[in-house]
């Protein structure tokens, strides 16, 4: 009766502390536990029975507790790499984002210059026709006053001639008036002299015209030529440019699905390693206590089992003494 009760007195406490353990982790399976040990009796084979349950959940819970660790230290090593993985797409994106968009603004300023480029070349050319059209024009004005001069001379140069033929014969057939034809050969001549000056003046006006307008078509000729270059190598710049960033947008691209399947891998992962109410910490710690605690109880049944066989042993060392 003796041992009878104090099995069930270490039995009791063994319950008991099983009962709190699981009252204080909210462990349905401690609380599951304690009924069956409660319920196993105290005999022998029951108090066997008891441990036996004890030693399982031990097993079950360090079982558990190690597939926890490993569980932890997966989700440690793919939610850095996953989150690496993330901060390095994410900078490779915005990095070719910077590129693309300093290219696109290059490629936009140089399609601006080139248009500025062309609409001053075609303004040079209508400017070039309309010197050239000028020009044609003073030529020809040019080569009228001239011919008019030239013949404006002759004329006067003819009579002269005649006068002075008619004034130096010395068998005139009349008399004639030596100081009045003085003076008309005088007149002639200053009109001579005038229309030379003009003619002069003529060529030389049309000499300086000449020249400026070979200076300015010169001129004219190497502003296009400069200008012309300067589109053909913004287009060719701009057209480089297009075509390495429509490269580098295909990059950018690629590396952006990489990306979103990196965070729709990364929201999984954090869903079944972050997304809890308890921590891994918190779990773990729990999970030792309640361990700690069914090795407690484990060693009052152990102690009491020792202790148990010992009795055993005197009382029938007693009873082969007292026969």
């Amino acid at each position: 009766m003796q041992l009878t009760s104090s099995a069930e007195m270490k039995t009791s406490e063994a319950v008991r502390l099983v009962r709190d353990l699981a009252r204080q982790d909210k462990s349905v399976a401690l609380a599951q536990l304690a009924e069956r040990m409660a319920s196993a009796g105290t005999s022998g084979d029951a108090f066997g029975k008891i441990k036996g349950l004890i030693r399982d959940m031990i097993q079950k819970l360090e079982a558990e507790a190690e597939a926890d660790a490993t569980e932890k230290a997966w989700c440690d090593r793919n939610l850095a790499d996953a989150r690496q993985r993330k901060a390095d797409k994410t900078a490779e994106v915005k990095k070719l984002s910077t590129r693309i968009d300093k290219m696109s603004a290059d490629s936009a300023q140089l399609k601006e210059e080139v248009a500025e480029l062309q609409s001053s070349l075609a303004k040079l050319a209508a400017s070039q026709v309309e010197i050239n059209k000028l020009r044609e024009e003073e030529n020809a004005a040019f080569k009228s006053a001239k011919a008019d001069m030239e013949l404006g001379i002759s004329g006067v140069q003819k009579a002269l001639q005649v006068l002075g033929d008619y004034y130096a014969s010395e068998d005139k057939a009349h008399s004639s008036a030596d100081g009045a034809g003085g003076g008309i050969i005088a007149l002639l001549e200053v009109v001579e002299s005038d229309f030379s000056k003009n003619l002069a003046e003529i060529i030389s006006t049309e000499e300086a015209a000449v020249a400026a307008h070979e200076q300015q078509t010169k001129e004219n000729e190497i502003e296009k030529t400069t200008k012309d270059q300067d589109v053909k190598y913004k287009t060719k710049e701009s057209k480089h440019l297009d075509k390495f960033s429509g490269e580098l947008n295909s990059d950018r691209t690629t590396v952006q699905a990489e990306l979103d399947e990196t965070n729709e891998l990364l929201a999984k992962l954090e869903e079944r390693c972050v997304a809890k109410a308890e921590t891994y910490e918190e779990h773990a710690a729990k999970q030792k206590a309640e361990i700690e605690g069914l090795k407690q109880a484990l060693d009052i049944l152990e102690n009491e089992t020792a202790f148990l066989q010992k009795k055993v042993v005197r009382a029938h060392l007693r009873a082969q003494r007292a026969a």
